[in-house]
């Protein structure tokens, strides 16, 4: 599917305000508001939009800790792989997980109050999710500022 330069400028407004109005997405896009929903419902059709959102502040929100979590499961049949996702689905904390390579098969993100509510996490649900040989904990010291989604995605030519 190859997207114009006017579907490119429409998804990188979206990605940086996903409340910004059809009419300032317009702007940007230089057509018409009308043109534009028209072109918003189209790259939502095919599935190039997922959703709208807000970026949540984690610590103002008071969840002070944020681990990430490398875990190398016992398979790779792919029902184990389902459990271990569909487990993970489940359980309160987690915010990303993701299949990845290396010497690990899943890499977790997870948000916690605390250590002592990481620890609970980690005793209560880590150790419990399906086919987990090992659990290999990270933590975040500080988040330095990079490039936005909408930065990174658009930024070469094509």
């Amino acid at each position: 599917m190859q997207l114009d330069a006017i579907d490119r400028r429409i998804l990188k407004r979206l990605a940086e305000d996903g409340r910004a109005t059809v009419g300032a997405v317009a702007d940007v896009a230089g057509v018409s508001p009308s043109a534009c929903t028209r072109r918003i419902q189209a790259l939502e059709t095919m599935g190039l939009i997922g959703g709208y959102g807000a970026r949540l502040d984690h610590r103002r929100l008071g969840f002070m800790v944020t681990a990430l979590v490398d875990i190398r499961l016992g398979t790779q049949v792919e029902e184990d792989l389902a459990a271990f996702e569909a487990a993970v689905a489940e359980v309160d904390g987690i915010v990303e997980c993701a299949l990845v390579s290396g010497g690990q098969d899943y890499r977790l993100k997870l948000v916690c109050r605390d250590l002592d509510d990481y620890e609970r996490l980690h005793r209560e649900a880590l150790g419990r999710l399906p086919g987990v040989v090992t659990i290999n904990s990270s933590f975040v010291l500080r988040r330095i500022p990079t490039r936005t989604e909408a930065d990174a995605l658009f930024a070469a030519p094509g």
